[in-house]
């Protein structure tokens, strides 16, 4: 009898378990407009679908804020953006559509990818997407100037942004690289940006179209 009650417990335990890492890993997020692109990590205990939106939805940002004269290349938007962003000069207020501000909001319930605390990035360096992320990177240089960073608690957008943007041409092949941009030097700088006046703007705007 024991046995069996022991038996029994282990497997409710169990299922808690599951049912909490299920959770975890799932948002109330629904408002998906890139699902049909490819997944851009492979990575346990991590939000995929929710990291792959927002990865694509920072793509399409600057990918239109950047187009000069209707021509558009991700690449040359990627130079740009890492250049300006590397010295808090990237207009974060107009690069951000009212998509990617809703993928924000989704983003900022996710505990363990914020470390507010932390004046240098918001962006959590202990949590799972960095592990994701340093783990995966193809360079093998960039790789290791990144987990030598983290493993001295010396992480910076700066330290690693530097290199980072001489070698940005590799971004394209490499969706851990294209994730680090997205995540440390986009979205984490996003908590630090007031957008109380183009939310404002957008909701005058409706009104006149009404």
């Amino acid at each position: 009898m024991k046995t069996k009650m022991k038996t029994k417990f282990y497997l409710i335990a169990l299922m808690l378990t599951f049912s909490l890492s299920s959770c975890k890993k799932n948002t109330s997020f629904t408002d998906f407009k890139f699902s049909d692109k490819p997944a851009t990590l492979a990575c346990e205990n991590i939000n995929i679908k929710l990291y792959n939106e927002a990865l694509y939805s920072f793509e399409n940002d600057i990918l239109n804020f950047y187009t000069r004269n209707g021509k558009q290349s991700l690449l040359s938007s990627y130079s740009q953006f890492i250049r300006l962003s590397l010295y808090n000069r990237a207009n974060l207020k107009s690069i951000a559509s009212e998509h990617t501000l809703k993928v924000f909001e989704a983003l900022k319930n996710d505990a363990e990818l914020w470390d507010l605390n932390n004046a240098k990035s918001h962006l959590n360096y202990n949590g799972p997407l960095m592990t994701c992320i340093s783990n995966n990177i193809a360079d093998d240089n960039l790789k290791t100037t990144l987990n030598a960073l983290l493993s001295t608690n010396s992480m910076t957008p700066k330290l690693f942004g530097t290199p980072l943007a001489t070698n940005y041409s590799l971004i394209l092949r490499d969706k851990y690289l294209a994730s680090y941009v997205a995540f440390d030097l986009f979205y984490a700088k996003l908590f630090d940006v007031d957008f109380s006046e183009k939310e404002q703007k957008q909701k005058v705007d409706f009104n006149k179209i009404n």
